[in-house]
C-alpha cells in the first residue's frame, strides 16, 4: 500500500472491535468515515454480488473449502474489468 491509502471496511461489528480499533490506531492506519449499513456505497460488495451470481449459475456448486477457494479464484480471473468499471461509474447515481 501506498503512504497515501485510506482503510475502509463496511462498519460490520467485527471491524468496530476493540481489538481491531486498537491495531489501527497502534499502527497509524488512517480509517475512512463510512456510515453504518451502508453496502450500496460499497464497490466491493457489488463485485462479491457478481461473483455470487456467478457460482450460484454453476450446475454444480463447489462442495468443499478448497473448491469455494479455487472456483472463486477462477471466476474472479474470468470477471471483465468493465463489470468492475461499471460499478465505479454507477457510484454518482447511488450517491
Amino acid at each position: 500500500m501506498g503512504t497515501d491509502a485510506i482503510f475502509m471496511d463496511d462498519n460490520a461489528r467485527p471491524h468496530r472491535a476493540r481489538l481491531v480499533r486498537s491495531y489501527l490506531e497502534c499502527e497509524t492506519i488512517p480509517q475512512m468515515a463510512w456510515p453504518a449499513r451502508s453496502p450500496d456505497l460499497n464497490r466491493i460488495e457489488h463485485v462479491w454480488d457478481i461473483l455470487g451470481r456467478r457460482i450460484a449459475g454453476r450446475s454444480v456448486p463447489p462442495g468443499t473449502l478448497h473448491e469455494l477457494q479455487q472456483t472463486l479464484l477462477h471466476e474472479w480471473a474470468l470477471l471483465p474489468q468493465q463489470a468492475i468499471n461499471d460499478t465505479i461509474a454507477r457510484m454518482p447515481r447511488r450517491c
